[in-house]
């Protein structure tokens, strides 16, 4: 839980810092602006070709109005943060099962059911501390075994799922903040229609613009993070069922070796 708020903070943080670099090109270019009013017009086009890309979406960022631009990237930013976090523990927890299933057998196979312990406890992932805990309850009896297996694993998979609530949020979120800019983007348009009393294209491609940078910068944050999303989730299921998988096994294996005492 710290490491997941120290990503969030890290990630707040630098989205505060992008937001005031911006707001501080934001002031740069309408400075030059003014500064170039008298200069010989160049084409829009020829202007954004020569630009780097960094400067090109850090002028649709502002050009989309940074009170809406600014959650959608925040969203995007905390979002990924969470999703790496996720990915790098669920990768950690992935370990080869099928020698660990091994070794534990071999050792019960020998008597020594202390040396089983001892390989659980050195091993990483969820399979393995379910095992150390089936284990430890073996002289309690198989029924208490197999209990202990079921509820330690219910743990162990919540704590696989742990932050993907906050993922799911800002996949929703985001377009529905997306979805505001533009209706606020549409109302600019109409209200400088009925100041300036006239139907003039001038007068409503800010507000369409606005409405069209916020809905896509929402729909680029919603999709990048519903990959990562469904990334996350297929790596869970396939854990789940390796424990599942791994628990009937260990079952057997005490089965047999109370069998042979």
């Amino acid at each position: 839980m710290k490491k997941l708020f120290l990503l969030l903070a890290a990630a707040g943080l630098f989205s505060f810092s992008a937001v005031n670099v911006f707001a501080q090109d934001f002031d740069a270019e309408h400075m030059v602006y003014i500064e170039e009013v008298d200069a010989p017009f160049t084409p829009q086009e020829t202007r954004t070709e020569n630009q780097p890309l960094h400067q090109v979406l850090k002028q649709k960022f502002i050009e989309g109005s940074v009170m809406w631009m600014s959650p959608l990237l925040l969203f995007l930013i905390i979002g990924l943060a969470v999703s790496i976090e996720r990915m790098l523990y669920l990768n950690m927890a992935t370990v080869n099962t099928k020698k660990l299933i091994d070794s534990v057998e071999e050792k019960l196979n020998k008597g020594d059911l202390k040396g089983a312990m001892e390989i659980c406890r050195d091993t990483r992932g969820p399979v393995a501390s379910i095992y150390y805990q089936g284990l430890m309850r073996y002289e309690d009896g198989l029924d208490a075994v197999e209990k202990a297996v079921v509820s330690y694993g219910s743990v162990q998979m919540g704590h696989m799922e742990k932050g993907l609530t906050w993922i799911s949020l800002f996949i929703a979120a985001a377009p529905m903040v997306g979805f505001m800019g533009t209706v606020v983007g549409m109302i600019m348009s109409f209200d400088a229609i009925e100041m300036a009393g006239d139907i003039n294209p001038a007068l409503v491609a800010g507000g369409m613009k606005v409405a069209l940078l916020t809905t896509m910068m929402a729909l680029i944050a919603a999709v990048i993070l519903q990959f990562f999303y469904n990334y996350i989730l297929s790596k869970v299921d396939s854990l789940v069922i390796t424990m599942e998988d791994s628990s009937i096994t260990l079952i057997d294996m005490l089965s047999d070796y109370s069998k042979r005492k």
